[in-house]
């Protein structure tokens, strides 16, 4: 075996392991299975927060001030966050014992009948305090079960990947975000418009029941993709995969999923304020048109779609935490001209401050998938990308709504929620240069091009 000068050999075991030869046909269908069903991720939680922010406080926490109706519904679309780890264990540890695959579908399927759900609850005015109840409890299996899907679909497309494209390949993944923001503002959008008057009593619930028609889709493409070969592999190997993948995660790489978790959090702290956040604050706090607001998400998130791929094949070339960081630095600088451009209350200053957003965010966002991938062996690795990713969803966006909401209502202006972002964007770039080391460590071994000094 070829040992390449300063790789330990099980690394270059772990490279063989991680670089079987898939067919391109079935190259391309994972891809396109894992990028539709992380857009009927998105698509569930997006809608979820635009109704947050403009529906739900009426009609399930109607007796309250109206900043504090949107802080409680903001509560109830973080509620789902909560769940997210502990679903991240679950789905990881079978992931890492019995299937891949298999959580995925399961993960899917689930996901998409809590949406459905969602869309068919009793209202306050009918059932009273059971509506709030019920709508929690709903979201909080629905994040559940969102545990397993992205990171699941970041390893499935990854392990698959070949060499030195995994970063490219892995933006399939993350494009199914900004495909999920394109579907769900565009459907909340075109349902509001259409129903008028009629969309907060009856027409929000239209976006929750058409997930129902993206799961089917999303089944019977996932069910035509071949197990991750790397899966397949350890499976053939008698005693590969601990009967505790989590414990052995904790034991032996703690820092590599702090590291990961911080990384998340940042992004997942200003995104979920760009296409959450932003929407009930611009038409509560300053007025503006609610159809503005979601187009100009609309917009962004084509922009992202295209740039996580430019994104990914950057990272290719030039390392995954030199591209990973310049998105985290954007952050922190962004932070504040994006408020400054917001409080303007013109259209074309919102349109250059969401679409400027989603588009720098890309260069964190679309190498995620490799980089996560590459902090954690192949036995544990389920269990270490689930667990270390979700808890950076939870502390990021789970939060970031309600503690943006929370400083709007304490200093009465946008400052010290750019301040609160731009933290973010630190604590992304400090949780890559935590994990920079073995992020290079696993490119070098896996053959990915990533210059001596990244």
């Amino acid at each position: 075996m070829h040992v390449t000068p300063g790789v330990a050999a099980a690394d270059v075991a772990e490279a063989d392991v991680d670089h079987p030869s898939t067919p391109p046909g079935q190259m391309r269908k994972i891809a396109a299975a894992s990028a539709f069903g992380t857009g009927i991720e998105l698509y569930d939680f997006l809608i979820f927060g635009l109704a947050a922010g403009l529906v739900f406080p009426a009609l399930f926490f109607p007796e309250s001030d109206p900043l504090v109706g949107v802080l409680l519904s903001f509560m109830a679309f973080g509620a789902g966050f909560v769940s997210r780890p502990l679903g991240g264990i679950v789905f990881g540890h079978f992931g890492d014992r019995f299937s891949r695959k298999t959580m995925l579908v399961i993960s899917l399927v689930a996901t998409g009948v809590c949406t459905v759900a969602i869309g068919l609850l009793p209202t306050y005015g009918t059932v009273g305090l059971l509506a709030p109840v019920l709508l929690v409890t709903l979201r909080v299996l629905q994040g559940f079960f969102m545990g397993g899907e992205q990171s699941g679909a970041f390893i499935m497309v990854t392990e698959h990947a070949p060499r030195g494209r995994k970063a490219f390949f892995g933006a399939f993944v993350t494009a199914g975000s900004p495909i999920g923001s394109i579907l769900g503002i565009g459907v909340f959008n075109i349902v509001a418009v259409t129903t008028g008057e009629a969309f907060t009593e009856w027409g929000w619930r239209i976006p929750f029941l058409i997930s129902a028609v993206l799961v089917v889709i999303g089944i019977y493409i996932r069910l035509d993709v071949d197990e991750s070969p790397v899966f397949r592999k350890m499976a053939a190997a008698a005693g590969a995969a601990p009967k505790l993948p989590l414990a052995r995660v904790f034991s032996t790489a703690l820092p590599l999923l702090l590291g990961g978790v911080l990384v998340n959090l940042g992004f997942n702290l200003f995104i979920f304020i760009v296409n959450s956040f932003s929407t009930s604050y611009g038409t509560q706090q300053l007025g503006m048109d609610r159809n503005d607001i979601l187009l100009s998400g609309l917009w962004g998130s084509a922009g992202m779609l295209v740039a996580v791929f430019v994104a990914g094949a950057l990272a290719d070339r030039f390392g995954i935490v030199r591209v990973m960081l310049a998105g985290a630095a954007f952050q922190a600088l962004w932070a504040f001209p994006y408020f400054w451009l917001f409080d303007t209350g013109a259209v074309p200053a919102l349109y250059v401050a969401v679409i400027v957003a989603y588009i720098g965010l890309s260069f964190v966002f679309g190498p995620m998938a490799a980089y996560y991938v590459t902090l954690f062996r192949p036995e544990i690795r389920y269990s270490g990308v689930a667990l270390s990713y979700n808890l950076g969803a939870v502390l990021g966006g789970g939060l970031s709504p309600t503690i943006a909401t929370a400083l709007l209502g304490r200093f009465d202006g946008s400052t010290a929620i750019s301040l609160y972002v731009a933290i973010g964007g630190v604590l992304s770039a400090l949780g890559l240069l935590v994990t920079a080391r073995q992020v290079r460590r696993s490119a070098v071994a896996t053959n990915t091009r990533v210059p001596a000094a990244a």
